[in-house]
């Protein structure tokens, strides 16, 4: 689910590469140099991810781009019987980079309990227990002013067997290729749903994951290596802003990763919504028949849901004008109402920005066997918040690994969760827009907000991506609508909300993990 986003097929041209490859070179040792010269804080590089997708090869690159003398490899194996006489993280404390150095390291604390669980050694209990004793070890540092950087490099599992079978043919990499490798192919869903889990899980404020599709060499390499140049200035500035000493410098987390969209804008090209058809359509002949025949079925289920005490919550964003309004209007006319709460969310009240943010979205979940239905929700702290600055940086990187958890507490009550993004193209959007101003009942719709944030539009985009990658999960998984024709979405959406309810009440969904 989360892992679509490193499914584009991103690509970097040879001869961009060509040009791109000595300037950042260069940069990344300027960097290099910068934090040798601080000796402040070290810099813990983590990677982890799909067998083949270059982990191997980046760490290499990395050691030939930068200074070897002031970087420390690491990758770890079965424990020795010297390691197996201590605890566990003994051997990673032990080879923690100092002040001012950068320490590589593969197959890491997150490999243990990964593999366990895959491979069903450890219960699910067992599994939260390590990924919590990985966040207490990452914040332990994180604390203490170490800048960690964690890339989970991607392949999906048919580009996996494409690079397994290259790697075979060729006989000076044959010996990559291990039946081991071929054994945990053949369980990549158990795989997916355990990294998931333990992105879901340890990506925070402070030490965020960065999901890397790993297909294209070239796009992998820039990729790595320029948010490697800049979180490393970015996190060296804020400790010099701060005006910390070596003897007291702590910051607690103050290092978030950088902003993709600023960070990386030749790179970012695609986003999850640029694959999208959003040329698909529902016949005016057709939509009639089938709004009446999934508003009848919606309301059967929600007469159901209500007798075997099942909850529902729809949450629904989207540009401004992509039809979320009509799209709830068509969803609530086919159920009781005395059931159903819409609740439209705004700017926060006075009463409810003196809580935490989520705050007002956990007084109004529903009780048993009722629907609560968002329009807009608190997703806005990644969207809206982040874009107009209204949350600091680390504040809306940290509500992804916050709004995990929150869902994750309504998943596993047995309530089912529906989030629906709404999309339209940003022409379309023009369109209803100028529909908007010509029609006096709705021209009240229409703010000069509307128009300012369509300058915003590609900051929102790589927004609405950030949030497909961090948030949609097995558990909760984000719906993707084509909402450039609104017969069309409309109906998807119904039948959509049909299909989850139909599954939780036959028991087919998984509550929580």
């Amino acid at each position: 689910m989360m892992f679509r986003t490193a499914e584009l097929g991103q690509k970097v041209s040879k001869s961009e590469f060509k040009q791109i490859e000595p300037v950042l070179r260069q940069e990344l040792l300027v960097a290099q140099r910068r934090l040798r010269k601080f000796k402040k804080c070290p810099v813990i590089i983590i990677f982890a991810g799909v067998d083949g997708a270059g982990k191997g090869e980046t760490v290499n690159l990395l050691n030939a781009w930068m200074d070897p003398r002031w970087l420390v490899t690491r990758a770890y194996d079965k424990p020795s019987d010297e390691e197996m006489e201590r605890p566990e993280y003994w051997r990673f404390w032990r080879d923690l980079p100092s002040n001012g150095k950068i320490g590589l390291f593969l197959s890491s604390w997150y490999s243990r309990p990964v593999l366990d669980r895959v491979h069903k050694r450890i219960d699910e209990a067992e599994f939260n227990n390590l990924l919590e004793r990985i966040v207490n070890f990452e914040k332990a540092l994180t604390d203490d002013c170490t800048l960690i950087l964690k890339f989970w490099m991607h392949l999906s599992k048919k580009e996996q067997k494409i690079r397994f079978k290259d790697l075979e043919k060729n006989e000076l990499t044959s010996w990559r290729v291990k039946e081991s490798d071929w054994d945990n192919w053949r369980v990549y869903e158990q795989f997916e749903e355990s990294a998931e889990r333990v992105i879901m899980k340890t990506s925070t404020g402070a030490s965020p994951w960065c999901i890397v599709e790993g297909v294209d060499s070239h796009f992998r390499s820039i990729t790595v290596g320029t948010i490697i140049r800049d979180e490393i200035n970015k996190h060296l500035d804020k400790i010099e802003a701060a005006g910390t000493s070596s003897d007291e410098s702590r910051v607690v987390d103050e290092a978030a990763g950088s902003n993709d969209a600023e960070t990386l804008p030749h790179l970012r090209s695609s986003t999850v919504l640029d694959v999208m058809d959003m040329s698909l359509t529902l016949p005016k002949s057709d939509y009639k028949q089938e709004l009446q025949t999934w508003q009848a079925k919606l309301n059967q289920l929600q007469r159901n849901a209500l007798k075997k005490k099942l909850s529902t919550i729809m949450l629904f964003e989207g540009p401004d004008a992509a039809g979320k309004g009509g799209a709830i209007r068509r969803v609530t006319a086919a159920l009781d109402a005395r059931h159903v709460q819409v609740l439209p969310i705004a700017a926060p009240t006075d009463e409810e920005r003196a809580h935490h943010y989520l705050w007002r979205f956990w007084r109004h979940l529903p009780r048993a066997g009722k629907i609560t239905i968002y329009d807009r929700s608190w997703y806005g702290r990644v969207l809206v918040e982040r874009i107009e600055d209204f949350a600091s940086e680390e504040e809306w990187r940290r509500a992804y690994a916050e709004i995990n958890d929150f869902e994750e507490s309504l998943t596993e009550s047995g309530i089912v969760l529906l989030k629906f993004w709404i999309h339209v193209t940003k022409d379309e959007q023009l369109r209803r827009f100028k529909e908007r101003e010509k029609i006096p009942h709705k021209q009240w719709k229409l703010t000069e907000e509307d128009w300012r944030n369509r300058e915003r539009w590609e900051d929102y985009e790589y927004a609405v991506n950030d949030l497909v990658e961090h948030t949609s999960t097995r558990a909760a998984p984000w719906n993707l609508i084509e909402g450039n024709d609104k017969r069309y979405a409309r109906v998807k959406v119904i039948k959509t909300v049909c299909d989850r309810m139909e599954e939780a009440l036959k028991g087919k969904i998984k509550k929580g993990w």
